[in-house]
């Protein structure tokens, strides 16, 4: 959702672009920080996004709008831009977020690119290439502070102001030995308030958490929530230091995570959809869609096998949407509690029936509160004792069955290794829809001897 600044934001470049007021157009773009541009062009078309993109005078605010941008935007936009000005661009940003940029460029126009980079930039986004998208080392800044254990805090100090000035982040001062492998960390305050002839061994933490270069990135991001860390450090398979994430990446995980998390969730796919064509959404969420059908069928082929059942006492059918919804409702609350609690790292695997103990005995203890008050609906509306014990029970089996069904399948995805979210939304509440009708009309059947 747009906030109110936002809106006049855009509303603003609209109106000027209409007017030809190109004098305050510049002013207005060139007062405003990248990040909320990137907002600001979803809302135009590719020749105003180009026109506004050639205002911009400041090239690490081109470099930000680059970052920000969705995928589409970005290889829509730089279509247009000449190589020269994009490598222009590219050089003054981060490593890492160059080759997450190149990495979604056609392979011709990311070796053109490359190869009119200097040597020393091009040589470090090829080799951040060289990992997964979505791996530290994808995501990890070669660009760190890392001295021998055997340096002073002055000698120390001394590199920081001729060797590291063009490093980003600068929050630790990493510890190696001889053969660069990592062995502590400290901190920049630390080296002014010891001795300045002390060794960097003699002061430095050595309980340093670290991650492999082909750890997953939720797995880093929940390393640097945990124990509230401004970076961590990414060695190799030989514990050599080789770059280090830092806390605005783990940031971005985070939110690229919830986001496809909740669009999994809701069977709308895990891309961004908002800028995306009506094509393309139909593309993205049509085979998500498809569990739901095949589950509606299901649901047919249950209902038709009652179907004298329900021509003999047509009462029945009231019943079916209230205890459909009830068990479809706890079962996608319960689903949506384990997978959070995977995401945060809150619940482990190991956690596995404990866990689903106790969302089967919540939704036993729910499904008793409104299996009752259903009930009572039922007996005053119908005065049937039969009809009245036959909703009660199977709300109170539909929602059980929907807590253990929600609660269970993400922890088995999870422990297969496949992504927990997938489990909730069309899986879960078609599933439960299912299992509702059956237990809701043979336990009718049964008890009313239809």
């Amino acid at each position: 959702m747009l906030s109110e600044h936002h809106k006049i934001l855009i509303d603003s470049i609209k109106r000027l672009l209409r007017r030809g007021a190109l004098p305050h157009l510049d002013k207005i773009i060139n007062k405003t920080h990248a990040a909320d541009l990137s907002v600001v062009f979803r809302h135009f078309s590719l020749p105003h996004q180009i026109k506004l993109f050639g205002m911009i005078k400041d090239v690490q605010q081109k470099g930000i709008l680059f970052s920000e941008l969705d995928d589409d935007t970005f290889l829509d936009l730089v279509e247009d831009i000449n190589i020269t000005d994009m490598v222009e661009v590219l050089e003054q940003m981060p490593t890492d977020d160059v080759a997450d940029l190149i990495g979604k460029l056609p392979e011709e126009k990311s070796d053109t690119i490359l190869k009119k980079m200097g040597k020393a930039d091009s040589e470090e986004v090829e080799e951040l290439l060289q990992y997964e998208d979505d791996t530290a080392g994808g995501i990890m800044i070669p660009d760190f502070i890392a001295l021998n254990q055997e340096k002073t805090a002055r000698e120390a100090i001394e590199s920081l102001q001729k060797e590291f000035l063009e490093v980003e982040m600068p929050f630790y001062l990493y510890v190696t030995d001889e053969y660069e492998k990592l062995v502590g960390v400290c901190s920049l305050r630390q080296l002014v308030v010891v001795p300045p002839d002390t060794p960097l061994k003699e002061f430095m933490t050595t309980d340093v958490f670290s991650v492999q270069t082909n750890t997953d990135q939720e797995e880093v991001a929940k390393i640097v929530a945990r124990y509230d860390i401004l970076a961590v450090p990414v060695v190799d398979d030989t514990s050599s230091l080789v770059g280090i994430v830092t806390v605005d990446d783990v940031i971005d995980i985070f939110r690229l995570e919830a986001t496809e998390d909740i669009l999994k969730m809701a069977g709308a796919g895990e891309e961004f959809v908002e800028t995306k064509s009506v094509f393309g959404s139909v593309r993205i969420r049509l085979p998500w869609m498809f569990a739901s059908f095949v589950g509606g069928i299901f649901a047919i082929l249950i209902i038709s096998r009652f179907e004298k059942s329900l021509t003999e006492i047509a009462y029945l059918a009231a019943f079916i949407p209230i205890i459909m919804g009830m068990g479809g409702n706890i079962g996608t609350q319960s689903s949506t509690i384990v997978v959070r609690g995977l995401a945060t790292g809150r619940l482990n695997l190991r956690d596995l029936w404990p866990v689903v103990f106790k969302e089967l005995s919540v939704g036993l203890v729910l499904g008793v509160i409104y299996g009752l008050l259903l009930g009572a609906v039922a007996q005053f509306h119908y005065t049937k004792e039969a009809l009245t014990l036959s909703v009660s029970l199977a709300v109170v089996l539909s929602m059980s069955v929907a807590a253990l069904v929600g609660s269970l399948i993400p922890m088995v995805f999870a422990r297969l290794h496949i992504d927990p979210a997938v489990a909730t939304g069309p899986f879960v509440t078609t599933s439960v829809d299912i299992i509702s009708v059956f237990f809701y009309f043979t336990i009718a059947t049964t008890l009313l001897g239809i």
